[in-house]
């Protein structure tokens, strides 16, 4: 994802150059009123269709500063109706912020907690899936996922144990490498998953190609990750002006632009850009809410990118 001072700077050439903007970030981001959700096809639940991730910028909180900003973060998601956070253990001090800030907020109850298993050996793998009960201070987490293939049968056989047993609600896997997705979708055909989370931009438009339909067919919800493109697409369109077209399907920031194209895929079911600013939350918040793009746009959208 780029900076904020990038992102910042991003808006304010659109303003600039007579785009209509709306100028405050609280105009500008989200509204009063709902969120757009999406099913989870193996039970129905409804969960808003963007989320916070906590990669990278929740990894290295050390100050009260730091967990002040955060916890601002999290107050607005939740007041907001937002319910999906997603960590792991791999990132640092995430999993501990989230569950000291959610247990101080007191809102626990209205959260969807997802965060990642990543050891090789079963019994490596319960120790660290323990571990994360005791930092995300909750005695059940909502979705617990195989990260990045590892080790993936041994840790799935704990997990579908620990949710038999009522603790983890929702099993799944993960990747973030197209590199893994042969590995991946033999993963997807031959067990049962709630969720998969996967890669899915913009720019990066591999996982249409077949992981997406088949998580449709097999049932599966879908968490999207990177939808940046690792800030690839906001240096893309540095110094450019939204296309007025974009109005159609309700979009006032690039970043809506790029997260309404992921969320108007049929498949999506949420996705979790990295947040760790306010600012970032209402911008991002504001792509569920209003219009989607509907296919004619969405292929549009794919042109005006690969055209730059």
């Amino acid at each position: 994802m780029a900076t904020y001072t990038t992102r910042r700077d991003l808006l304010k050439a659109g303003v600039g150059s007579g785009v209509a903007l709306l100028v405050s970030w609280g105009r500008l981001g989200a509204q009063p009123g709902p969120l757009i959700e999406r099913p989870i096809p193996s039970t129905g639940e409804r969960v808003p269709v963007i989320g916070v991730g906590t990669a990278r910028r929740w990894e290295a909180v050390t100050t009260p500063a730091e967990r002040a900003l955060l916890r601002e973060v999290l107050r607005q998601f939740a007041e907001r109706g937002g319910k999906v956070i997603d960590t792991a253990p791999s990132y640092g001090t995430a999993e501990a912020v989230v569950g000291d800030l959610v247990a101080d907020l007191g809102v626990r109850a209205s959260l969807f907690l997802a965060t990642k298993v990543g050891a090789t050996g079963r019994q490596a793998g319960i120790e660290q899936i323990e571990a994360s009960f005791r930092r995300l201070r909750t005695s059940r987490i909502d979705l617990v996922a195989v990260h990045n293939l590892r080790d993936t049968a041994t840790q799935l056989q704990t997990l579908r144990e620990l949710k038999q047993a009522g603790r983890v609600r929702y099993v799944g896997t993960t990747t973030s490498s197209p590199r893994q997705y042969p590995k991946f979708e033999r993963t997807m055909r031959t067990g049962t998953l709630d969720f998969i989370q996967v890669d899915y931009a913009l720019d990066s438009r591999g996982a249409a190609a077949t992981i997406l339909p088949l998580a449709a067919d097999r049932g599966m919800a879908v968490m999207i990750n990177l939808p940046f493109g690792r800030g690839r697409l906001f240096r893309a369109v540095q110094g450019r002006a939204l296309p007025p077209w974009a109005s159609d399907f309700d979009c006032a920031s690039w970043a809506q632009f790029f997260l309404k194209y992921i969320v108007s895929h049929p498949a999506v079911t949420c996705c979790v850009p990295g947040t760790s600013k306010v600012e970032h939350l209402l911008d991002n918040l504001g792509a569920a809410q209003g219009r989607l793009p509907d296919a004619a746009a969405r292929r549009r959208m794919e042109d005006f990118i690969d055209r730059l």
